[in-house]
């Protein structure tokens, strides 16, 4: 998994309320056996038109935002369904955080699981940073991990709470099992103390 510590790239706005991850990730694109191709899914009806074109109103097809690294969201992003394939979706096209006031439960632990760090910030900060990222030349933002800032394009720092053991995970770039096989000494240490004191097991 890819660490984060400190990263920079445009944010796009995408402050819909209750996007769900059939909206993230149409159900279609849940047919492979592997997480290959799901970047073509990635919102695929708002990315889209019937014809099959770009649809240049959608903000990640506008020329700012096309390689974005954060979207900033609205409420309750995530809702709905729990596919992980949401959160592959979003990895693939190169989002490395959300930035919202909630996000539902499941998804919110699929984003931890899979690199990708979710930010929730208030309303009032929500609609701060809405407000500068929305314009093309003050897209750009900077998120630093360690320190737990957002930094806007003028200069405005935004402090973020985050769960430690999530920061900590997110900063190494560990999975559940990866942050499990840190502790793979003291697991086979167990094993074999375990297997002495009970040799009929």
């Amino acid at each position: 998994m890819q660490p984060f510590n400190s990263v920079c790239g445009s944010a796009a706005p995408l402050l819909a309320s209750n996007i769900d991850t059939d909206v993230i990730m149409p159900k279609q694109f849940l047919k492979g056996i592997d997480r290959k191709g799901l970047d073509k899914g990635l919102f695929f009806d708002l990315r889209f038109l019937e014809s099959g074109k770009l649809n240049p109103a959608f903000i990640l097809n506008q020329p700012a935002w096309t390689d974005a690294a954060f979207l900033v969201v609205g409420p309750n992003f995530g809702c709905g369904s729990s596919r992980e394939h949401a959160v592959w979706g979003l990895k693939q096209v190169g989002i490395r955080a959300l930035i919202g006031t909630s996000f539902a439960g499941i998804f919110y632990d699929n984003c931890q699981r899979n690199g990708v760090l979710a930010i929730q910030v208030s309303e009032a900060q929500l609609k701060q940073i809405a407000g500068v990222i929305s314009v093309a030349e003050t897209a750009t933002i900077s998120v630093n991990l360690p320190e737990q800032t957002i930094e806007l394009a003028d200069g405005t720092l935004i402090a973020f709470e985050i769960d430690q053991l999530r920061k900590q995970s997110l900063l190494l770039g560990l999975d559940a099992i990866g942050a499990t096989l840190q502790r793979a000494e003291q697991i086979r240490s167990f094993e074999a103390r375990h297997l002495s004191e009970n040799p009929w097991l």
